[in-house]
């Protein structure tokens, strides 16, 4: 993978840090088409040595990126989100290369971390703070928002650009410098990202691009001492490490983790446009997303009527190449396909009834790569795998309800607290949702796709804190409260 066009640097996919591009490192990591299994390049696989020299680039320059007006901190994000646009094309095609994202798709992650970067940039004149009355005469009490410091923003595989520019624009405006580890299955789209930011003109240090594997390369950014933020998206499991690793220096954790969000759909729905929103929910990125449909709760009056038409939609979907712009494209890797043939296995030996019959796809134009077919189930029971454990991948589950309340039960009964779907009509059921449905983001009468000035964010086993709107941008700042007294 050559980025050479970028810039006189021509970069053989290594790190990014302080301003200047590391090559030559060894070992390397290997990354491969999923469409298939050819190889792309080789990444170098950053060990403890290469933590501490992007963490002391980083620590360097905050002292003088946390002092710059913060105007000129947003100038230069937005400046990167027009680069981006510049390079959609680019980006979109490495994104398909080292993901399998359809080309629609990546086109539209691209937006995305467009977006993400724009929007942040917009922050820069809305850093607040505070005066309070004292108690004490001639004396008032001044609360100020400050960088938290040095960040180290950990990206997930599924969305490789918008993550990391999820997370860059607004620890970037509010003064923060960052250490971005671009995930060793999708690394090219963090790159491509750091090389684009050198156009730019970013101070040495401020944005630090690097490789390796997260048991090693993440651990040591996360324990060591001078990253005062981790910003992580990634699995439940990922997570719990994190926090371990954490735990000695009581480190500022931002953790968007797995899901199992239900999807409700009730008598009284729109039943085609429930449909409709279900195979979006489910099938995008190859069903490849925290926020999507994994369980399906169907009130028996409508639960063969809905079934045969999600059946029918599912059949529809096309398959293949990713730059040929299909439906689906592969799953991610070999581990993700035989992890999700398990979880159906196990459904069915279980007593799971099987409703269309997709699975792994192994001949033919499918014979090299990691394909799997939509599939659809039924099951009758709500400790099912398949219903308790994130599937993340093209395979839909089904269980029947029979009113309302059994749907809220069988929805809420899961460690997962991350997004939640409702199709229902009925106002009385509406205005109960907030109250009733332990998730974080709920999706009612719509498909997925939360937007820039929400709040992301998950509850339970889903995360901790979370990104976008203002909340997501605060959680970039430290308060410090000053009380100050002019008295004799």
């Amino acid at each position: 993978m050559d980025f050479s066009q970028l810039g006189k640097n021509a970069l053989n996919a290594d790190m990014f840090i302080d301003g200047r591009w590391h090559s030559g490192i060894h070992p390397r990591i290997e990354v491969d088409n999923p469409a298939n299994e050819s190889l792309l390049g080789t990444i170098a696989e950053g060990d403890e040595a290469v933590a501490d020299a992007a963490l002391a680039a980083a620590a360097r320059a905050q002292h003088d990126w946390g002092r710059r007006p913060a105007i000129e901190r947003g100038r230069l994000v937005a400046r990167l989100a027009a680069e981006v646009a510049d390079h959609s094309e680019q980006l979109a095609h490495i994104i398909c290369l080292e993901q399998g994202k359809p080309l629609a798709q990546a086109q539209g992650e691209v937006e995305a971390t467009r977006n993400f970067l724009d929007y942040a940039s917009q922050w820069a004149r809305r850093i607040e703070g505070e005066i309070v009355a004292s108690d004490n005469p001639h004396e008032e009490i001044q609360i100020r928002s400050l960088p938290v410091g040095v960040v180290v923003a950990l990206t997930a595989w599924n969305y490789p650009a918008a993550l990391a520019a999820r997370k860059l624009g607004p620890a970037l405006v509010a003064g923060n410098t960052v250490v971005l580890l671009s995930h060793e299955i999708t690394p090219y789209s963090g790159l491509f990202i750091a090389a684009l930011a050198e156009r730019v003109g970013f101070p040495p240090g401020v944005i630090n691009v690097v490789t390796g594997r997260g048991a090693q390369l993440g651990r040591a950014l996360v324990e060591d001492p001078r990253s005062d933020l981790i910003s992580m998206t990634g699995s439940t499991r990922a997570g719990r490490e994190i926090f371990r690793s954490a735990a000695d220096e009581l480190k500022i954790l931002r953790l968007e983790l797995g899901g199992k969000a239900p999807f409700i759909v009730m008598e009284d729905a729109d039943i085609d446009k429930a449909v409709a929103a279900a195979v979006t929910a489910r099938y995008t990125n190859c069903g490849q997303i925290c926020t999507c449909n994994e369980r399906m709760y169907l009130h028996e009056s409508i639960a063969d009527e809905f079934s045969e038409k999600f059946v029918a939609a599912s059949q529809r979907l096309t398959i293949g190449d990713p730059l040929s712009n299909p439906d689906l494209g592969p799953k991610v890797s070999r581990v993700e396909v035989d992890k999700i043939d398990q979880l159906v296995g196990g459904s069915v030996e279980a007593g799971a009834q099987v409703l269309l019959q997709g699975g792994p796809l192994n001949e033919g134009d499918y014979v090299r790569g990691y394909w799997y077919a939509p599939t659809v189930i039924e099951t009758r029971q709500n400790t099912s795998p398949l219903i308790s454990q994130e599937v993340f991948g093209p395979v839909a589950v089904i269980q029947r309800v029979t009113d309302f309340e059994q749907a809220l039960t069988f929805a809420n009964d899961s460690s997962y607290g991350l997004s939640a779907y409702v199709f229902t009509r009925d106002m009385q059921r509406l205005m109960r949702l907030p109250q009733e449905l332990k998730f974080a983001e709920l999706y009612i009468n719509r498909s997925n796709g939360e937007q820039v000035q929400g709040y992301h964010s998950g509850w339970r086993h889903s995360g901790i804190g979370g990104e976008d709107g203002k909340h997501g941008f605060s959680a970039y700042l430290k308060k410090q409260t000053s009380y100050l007294n002019w008295g004799d």
